[in-house]
């Protein structure tokens, strides 16, 4: 395997993961954020999950310090760019802001470069669409999972014009990743949210008409249906305000009922609780929860 040289922007929940693999697979990381301290604070946030691998002995410190070493903070995304082989974006879920940042990434990056998307939900082909025409083919989604070290999946999404050649130089990644690939079609929520997105989503429903209290409802799923996490501790996981973005994606580009987000869950976005992340979701959190 030779090094590349990646960016990623956007080191958030699902970005400082990325980060983290990238440099564990001995790939040279860049960081970008727009204010520098949250890039600093993702960079934190990956030295405390290699701590925690030190202390249970999963990684020797001399190997933490290494990739901690290969991960670097740039100011701009063009600085960021510059002689990259491959950028993932790991922004807010909103598609007018994934297209104005790979504009700039198109713009910024070098030709051969391929430009990635984690998006959960929105196509690829109206992000690949802010780029020349000669950069779409080198344009593709890598929707990682949550928490990132830890899930070993990455859903890869063509684009109408994602070529053959960028989609093997992503599955050569996801390997050098430890990651399995599963590659779905250009839809709303690709293959795994389309699925996902309905079950939570009644859940929430079932919640909102008293069915059951949130705890009896998490418990009924991970219990009877041999789920690891409950259906409502999920989407607190996930983020409130990233659920309501994909269920929105989802209703308006598939135009079904089931998709159609509950008005708890609304309701919740529009008073700031959006899950862990907040300290209060359906579920409450000490502040310090990750």
């Amino acid at each position: 395997m030779s090094a590349r040289t990646v960016l990623v922007c956007g080191v958030g929940l699902m970005g400082h993961g990325i980060a983290q693999v990238m440099a564990q697979a001995g790939h040279v990381v860049r960081a970008y954020e727009p204010e520098r301290s949250r890039a600093e604070a993702g960079v934190d946030r990956i030295r405390g999950n290699l701590e925690r691998s030190v202390a249970k002995g999963r990684l020797g410190a001399g190997e933490s310090a290494g990739i901690l070493e290969r991960i670097t903070i740039c100011g701009s995304v063009e600085e960021g760019a510059a002689g990259i082989d491959l950028a993932v974006e790991a922004v807010f879920e909103d598609e007018d802001v994934k297209r104005d940042l790979f504009a700039r990434l198109d713009a910024a990056a070098p030709e051969a470069a391929i430009l990635a998307t984690n998006t959960s939900s929105i196509s690829i082909t109206r992000i690949a669409g802010a780029a020349r025409p000669e950069r779409r083919p080198r344009v593709v989604g890598m929707h990682f999972f949550s928490p990132v070290p830890v899930m070993p999946l990455i859903e890869l999404i063509r684009g109408d014009e994602t070529s053959d050649a960028t989609e093997a130089q992503i599955r050569d990644i996801a390997d050098e990743l430890g990651k399995k690939v599963i590659v779905s079609r250009d839809r709303p929520g690709f293959i795994v949210n389309r699925i996902l997105m309905p079950f939570l989503a009644e859940s929430m429903r079932a919640y909102e008409e008293g069915l059951g209290t949130a705890e009896d409802i998490d418990t009924g799923a991970r219990i009877g249906l041999n789920h690891p996490m409950g259906p409502l501790e999920l989407a607190d996981f996930i983020g409130l305000d990233v659920c309501l973005s994909i269920m929105k994606v989802l209703h308006e580009g598939l135009d079904q009922p089931h998709f159609a987000p509950p008005r708890v869950l609304t309701d919740l976005v529009e008073a700031g609780h959006l899950g862990q992340k907040t300290g209060r979701g359906f579920h409450s959190y000490p502040r310090d929860a990750s």
